[in-house]
């Protein structure tokens, strides 16, 4: 017996629904199947990375120390520290663990970080789980360094770097100039070293005692030392007196420091009042800016009657 065709009574409208159809189609993106939808889910993982960094934005290309021997070292030393980071679930020892003491005694915040994340704080570098961050160093003028010694009742003993581009060596002359008696350090802002991790390090804490002055133009600042009674010296292997032989010493003094290589600049060298060098022994031809400047200050300490300061008690 044959069926009979269309809608029979009773179906309820089913059929009439069928007709209607599913509605509008979905967009692309949202077929799970389509490529849209692999390019909208991307999208949405770049964005949940970027909210997930954003508490980093601030962090990123500022001056760090990474490495756990290295953060231990710095934090011992008491440079300075804007935050202290850990990456989540590293292993711990006992380098991390006095590093976390030390941070927390200095008050220091302790901020967790991803393995990624602190890899983009320290332009990747070998950080075994650890960073510490610096704060912008807050340069002095020339004026505050005469200021300070002006307070001890000194006369003025100052240092200024001519191309020193070295950060270590710029450390090692703070670290001088503070156990001779200086006031302070000038440097220019242009191709030179600037107040970075790996001075701190080399001062060896002495840059939390003595202030770094930073000038535009170092040749026209060490001019206007000159008309407030600072004699500028310069140091160099061709000079016009041996150190041992230098009478100026005893009088408010600004050193300046040439770099290893070039030595003084020919402007800073027309403007000092004296070039001083060092008598050397032997075949040697210069020596290193740092050793320099301390055989320097010491000399210029040992005119002025440096003495060394009573030890503390119990040392």
């Amino acid at each position: 017996m044959a069926k009979a065709k269309g809608p029979r009574k009773g179906t309820g409208g089913h059929g009439r629904r069928r007709l209607e159809g599913k509605g509008p189609t979905p967009k692309a993106e949202d077929r799970v199947y389509h490529k849209a939808h692999k390019e909208k889910l991307e999208r949405q993982r770049r964005q949940q990375g970027k909210q997930n960094s954003r508490r980093f934005k601030g962090e990123q290309g500022v001056d760090t120390v990474a490495g756990r021997n290295s953060v231990l070292e710095a934090l011992r030393e008491g440079v300075p520290a804007k935050a202290l980071y850990i990456v989540r679930g590293a292993d711990s020892d006992d380098r991390v663990r006095d590093a976390i003491a030390i941070a927390a005694d200095r008050g220091v915040p302790l901020l967790e970080a991803s393995r990624d994340e602190l890899d983009r704080m320290t332009d990747r570098a070998v950080h075994q789980g650890l960073a510490l961050v610096l704060p912008p160093y807050e340069y002095a003028t020339p004026k505050d360094l005469l200021d300070a010694a002006a307070a001890e009742v000194q006369k003025p003993l100052l240092v200024a770097l001519d191309g020193i581009t070295d950060a270590r060596n710029l450390g090692a002359i703070i670290r001088s100039a503070a156990a001779f008696g200086g006031h302070g350090v000038i440097i220019p802002e242009r191709r030179s070293a600037a107040m970075n991790a790996g001075a701190w390090k080399t001062s060896a804490g002495a840059a939390a005692r003595i202030r770094v002055a930073q000038v535009v133009n170092l040749a026209r600042e060490l001019t206007e030392l000159k008309k407030q009674g600072v004699f500028v010296l310069g140091l160099d292997m061709d000079g016009d007196v041996d150190l041992p032989e230098l009478s100026l010493g005893t009088e408010p003094v600004c050193l300046v420091v040439g770099s290893e290589g070039k030595g003084l600049s020919r402007l800073i060298r027309e403007t000092c009042d004296q070039i001083v060098s060092i008598p050397m022994a032997g075949a040697t031809e210069s020596l290193n800016a740092g050793v320099a400047a301390a055989v320097s200050l010491y000399e210029i300490a040992r005119t002025r009657g440096l003495r060394s300061a009573p030890a503390e008690p119990g040392a």
